[in-house]
């Protein structure tokens, strides 16, 4: 059917709708981000900001908030970087019930994480933890053995995980009658419960697991024929992971430590519970926030929200500067 030239057919594009509904949720999102930050901003004035910083309490705040965030960053991605490897490229039995371990701190409320720990260090031995823990592996070796039996390749897992329960129930037979958790690492010089070594402990879990959801995401992506073609050149599995893989994951670990940081910078109830909120002592920036709205200073707590919220912002920008420039990070 031919048109005139007058005559032409109003038709609209097939995905113009969908990119309206893009937009309209894009917007509905980002401005609701916006909004938020434009509260605290509208809240706050240049002589809060100011009685904010220049408050000795709040400058211990925030250098104990660098310090314990920076420390639970490292050790995340020290935990990840294995665990996310031995997801990614190992196939055994019991890997997606570890997977799914894994993912409990991100699941549960923060203030279960801080009671369990108050509960754990206060409240149980040495020698029981070494007791459960050989207990689980125990029981995990027999399952491997089992499935081995039925013609599974589980190599030597079962067996190593049996000489580890061993090494426990060593340990809990040495411990009988030694206190609780915390009266042992009082007892070493590295006290837990309220104390700021307890804030690196208490934002550890949930930062850990975040950590390493974005180490396997990274490892994912890594093809493994580059660790065959290093082995085919005389490379063990150990040297093809540290001069191959874990290069070529640099940009990954960057992001994986950048997200714990950002995770600890808001942890509060896991803090609130097992390290306290003392002033000068356990005091971090999300607790400070708790603190000031105690007292009925809100534009004071808008101001320390505005500073955590540009803390994170800096990080961001400075990790994606250097990322970007490429390289290894």
């Amino acid at each position: 059917m031919e048109f005139g030239e007058n005559q032409r057919p109003w038709r609209v594009k097939p995905e113009l709708p969908f990119l309206l509904f893009l937009i309209v949720v894009l917007i509905g999102y980002v401005g609701m981000l916006v909004l938020m930050v434009g509260a605290n901003v509208l809240t706050v004035s240049w002589e809060d900001i100011g009685n904010v910083l220049r408050d000795a309490d709040i400058q211990r705040s925030i250098k104990l908030t660098i310090v314990t965030c920076t420390s639970t960053a490292i050790l995340s991605v020290l935990v990840a970087v294995p665990l996310a490897y031995l997801l990614s490229r190992y196939q055994f039995r019991g890997r997606a019930f570890i997977d799914t371990i894994l993912d409990i701190p991100i699941l549960l409320p923060p203030l279960i994480v801080g009671l369990s720990l108050l509960i754990l260090f206060n409240r149980v031995s040495p020698s029981t933890c070494c007791w459960m823990m050989a207990g689980g592996l125990c029981f995990a070796a027999c399952v491997g053995f089992v499935w081995k039996n039925k013609g599974s390749d589980c190599s030597m897992i079962p067996r190593a995980l049996l000489f580890i329960g061993g090494v426990f129930a060593v340990g809990a037979l040495l411990m009988r009658g030694s206190g609780s958790v915390e009266e042992v690492t009082s007892g070493l010089g590295l006290p837990m419960t309220f104390h700021p070594l307890g804030i690196v402990l208490a934002q550890f879990p949930v930062a850990a697991a975040f950590a390493v959801r974005t180490m396997r995401t990274t490892f994912d992506q890594i093809s493994p024929r580059y660790e065959e073609v290093a082995m085919t050149l005389g490379c063990h599995r150990g040297q093809a992971f540290t001069r191959v893989v874990l290069p070529l994951a640099g940009k990954g670990v960057v992001a994986a430590g950048t997200m714990a940081w950002a995770r600890s910078l808001g942890e509060f109830g896991p803090v609130l519970i097992f390290a306290g909120a003392t002033r000068g002592r356990t005091e971090v920036l999300a607790t400070s926030v708790f603190l000031e709205i105690n007292i009925g200073n809100l534009p004071g707590a808008a101001a320390i929200s505005l500073l955590m919220i540009l803390l994170a912002v800096v990080i961001l920008m400075l990790v994606r500067f250097f990322v970007g420039r490429g390289g290894a990070i």
